[in-house]
């Protein structure tokens, strides 16, 4: 610099005008120093931004978008989001304050000093705000899938999981739905509700099935431990015994029917066995969830918009609780429970027509934008309340195919008088009707289907062939109607 000629500066700035144009380059990096005329910072600065923001939108689409919005779920990704979050954090504060001092605060007054350096302190810890809360939710993702997803290469009985093909060439993936009943006074596990959900793996198309917990002697599969200890069904010396909810604990309590399994998964293999040779079907995974568990699920999502068709009482043997009105009513946990549970003035049927509306409602008002605002009040729920054999490395493609299910056709079929009995199932008939299901879920609209069917042709994996009924199980003839056809659950429900 010549001698005697002094430093060109921009004129000086108001104390506002300083703390807008701070507040700016928050946003727009760069801005101030452009304003304060260090151009060649400044526009390294906007080049940088730029840079990033192109970057990042190209990874976007090349993952696929939200069409393939699972690959978050990676223990890498989320890994990795956790240290750019705090490298954010550090690089935007440092970015915020030398704005500031680009813009020469010393040529304030005392005040003016003051009180820009208040406003850019509480803006710094303000820019630091969102990549804090994207590390912690990363960080609370991570710890709360690797709580209740075991890795396949820990799980020796694990499928291990290919990336190019996850399902295995399978064209359905079926996964058993249990709803444990947890309340205090009772040990063990007792399915309360269970419903086996096949989903098409390419449309998402999906037919629920729900079993009546109270559905008895169930078969188990030929050549299987729980097969040969109860050849003619479960418990079948029990008239009024073998409940379908029983299994689950039976096995847990008989570890000599099952050696070499650990405990905890003998009751869902059993229970597995036991449904998918009822629906002619193999099932993939299972997954529990805790029924008083599955409320706070609820109220972490804000509640539940369900349409109640009558007046439903809980609480108790007559309904001293409360009432849920009838109505399109947005119920909070205890009420979307309670609506699912009460017996008041019902049956098990009755409330299993509930319960299925409750868990479609669920999966259909769960959208990413509703789960990722109220992500750390569901990620510390769900850590309490889920169990299930789903290996660690396949949750990013079921993240996936639940995005495809949201926006696709859902069938609903139960196995419930008067079309099914439930103390004398005629079992060729349960498999004939969710064969008929498999196919109706794939129709665009509905129309009536033919008379009969083969459990064959489902387009599913299917089980061993049942073996001949035994002298004392019920005759086809016997089952009284027609049989079941799977409904529109948009329809049955009022979504």
């Amino acid at each position: 610099m010549p001698p005697g000629k002094r430093p060109q500066f921009a004129r000086p700035l108001t104390v506002g005008a300083l703390i807008g144009w701070t507040a700016l380059s928050a946003i727009l990096p760069g801005a101030a120093h452009l304003r304060s005329g260090h151009r060649r910072t400044g526009y390294i600065l906007l080049t940088i931004f730029g840079a990033l923001l192109l970057s990042a939108l190209v990874g976007w689409f090349a993952l696929g978008g939200t069409e393939n919005a699972g690959f978050v779920a990676r223990d890498g990704i989320l890994t990795t989001a956790v240290v750019l979050a705090v490298v954010g954090a550090i690089a935007w504060f440092l970015l915020v304050l030398f704005s500031y001092i680009s813009l020469g605060p010393d040529r304030l007054s005392g005040r003016g000093q003051i009180v820009s350096g208040v406003a850019v302190g509480v803006l710094c810890v303000s820019v630091m705000a969102p990549f804090a809360l994207t590390a912690s939710t990363a960080l609370t993702g991570k710890q709360t899938v690797n709580a209740i997803f075991e890795s396949a290469a820990s799980n020796p009985t694990a499928v291990p999981v290919k990336h190019e093909d996850p399902w295995g060439g399978r064209k359905r993936v079926n996964f058993l739905l249990v709803g444990g009943d947890g309340a205090g006074n009772r040990e063990g596990v007792r399915t309360d509700s269970m419903t086996m959900a096949s989903v098409h793996v390419e449309t998402g198309n999906t037919a629920m099935f729900s079993l009546p917990r109270n559905l008895q002697h169930v078969r188990f599969p030929p050549g299987t431990a729980l097969g040969k200890r109860f050849p003619d069904g479960f418990m079948r010396e029990l008239p009024n015994g073998g409940l379908l909810n029983e299994v689950w604990q039976y096995a847990e309590d008989h570890p000599e029917l099952m050696p070499g399994v650990k405990n905890g998964q003998r009751g869902p293999r059993a229970l597995m066995d036991a449904i998918g040779y009822t629906l002619n079907l193999k099932i993939d995974y299972y997954a529990l969830v805790n029924m008083f568990g599955f409320a706070h699920l609820v109220d972490a999502i804000g509640g539940l918009r369900i349409r109640v068709e009558r007046d439903v009482p809980w609480g108790g043997l007559y309904g001293t609780a409360g009432t849920i009105k009838a109505g399109y009513r947005k119920l909070s946990g205890e009420e979307a429970l309670w609506y699912g549970r009460s017996r008041v003035g019902s049956d098990d049927f009755s409330r299993m027509a509930r319960q299925r509306c409750v868990i479609g409602a669920f999966a259909q008002q769960a959208t990413p934008s509703v789960v990722l605002t109220n992500f750390a009040k569901i990620a510390n729920v769900a850590k309490k309340m889920a169990k299930t054999d789903i290996p660690r490395e396949l949750l990013e493609h079921i993240i996936d195919l639940g995005l495809k299910v949201k926006d696709a056709k859902i069938v609903s079929l139960q196995f419930v008088p008067p079309q099914f009995y439930t103390g004398s199932p005629d079992w060729q008939k349960i498999r004939t009707a969710t064969a008929r299901a498999l196919r109706r879920s794939l129709q665009p609209a509905r129309r009536p289907l033919a008379a009969t069917a083969s459990p064959g042709t489902s387009g599913a994996t299917p089980a061993a062939t049942p073996t001949a009924s035994r002298p004392t199980a019920a005759k086809p003839s016997q089952t009284p109607t027609q049989n079941g056809e799977a409904e529109s659950l948009d329809e049955l429900c009022g979504f």
